[in-house]
C-alpha cells in the first residue's frame, strides 16, 4: 500500500489559495454555491476549477472535477492533492462523483477542505473513498490493461 502524500504547509497555503480564488469564477445562479477547488499535480503545478451550473440540473459540473479536468487537458496523469473551499461555517468535502474522479488520477491524493471559518477537513483520498473502484480493476487476466479499439 502507498503512504500518504505529505504535502508541506507551504503548498497546503498555495492550494487553499487558489481553491479560494477559483470560487469567485463559480457560475452557479441556482444554488448560489460558489465552490472553488485547487489540484497539486506531480509536476509540482497547481490547477484550479470552479463549479459550473447549468438549468438542466444534470449538465452541471463540481469545482473538483473541473480542476482535474483542467490538469488533465494541460497533460497531467497524476494528482497528489486537492484542496476545495465552499463558501460555509463548516467545510464540505467532495462528493461522491468527484472522489470517484479524483481516484483515478490520484488513489491516494490528500484532500483538504476549507470554508468561511477556520475548521478545515484534512485526510486522504483512501479515507474518504474506501476499497475504490478504479483502474486497477479492468486489467484482464494478463494483467494487461483493456483497451478498447475506435472505430
Amino acid at each position: 500500500m502507498k503512504a500518504d502524500p505529505v504535502i508541506s504547509l507551504a503548498t497546503r497555503q498555495r492550494l487553499e489559495k487558489a481553491a479560494r480564488a477559483a470560487a469567485g469564477a463559480s457560475y452557479s445562479p441556482y444554488s448560489k454555491f460558489p465552490v472553488g477547488a485547487a489540484v497539486l499535480a506531480d509536476s509540482g503545478r497547481i490547477y484550479s476549477g470552479c463549479n459550473v451550473e447549468n438549468a438542466s440540473y444534470g449538465l452541471c459540473n463540481c469545482a473538483e472535477r473541473t480542476a482535474i479536468f483542467t490538469a488533465t487537458a494541460a497533460g497531467e496523469r497524476k494528482i497528489q492533492a486537492v484542496a476545495v473551499y465552499t463558501p460555509t461555517a463548516r467545510p464540505t468535502a467532495p462528493c461522491g462523483a468527484c472522489r470517484q474522479v479524483i481516484n483515478e488520477f490520484g488513489a491516494h491524493a490528500a484532500v483538504i477542505c476549507v470554508c468561511n471559518s477556520s475548521q478545515r477537513i484534512e485526510t486522504t483520498l483512501p479515507a474518504l473513498l474506501g476499497e475504490a473502484f478504479g483502474p486497477q480493476n479492468l486489467l484482464n487476466a494478463s494483467r494487461r490493461p483493456v483497451r478498447h479499439k475506435v472505430r
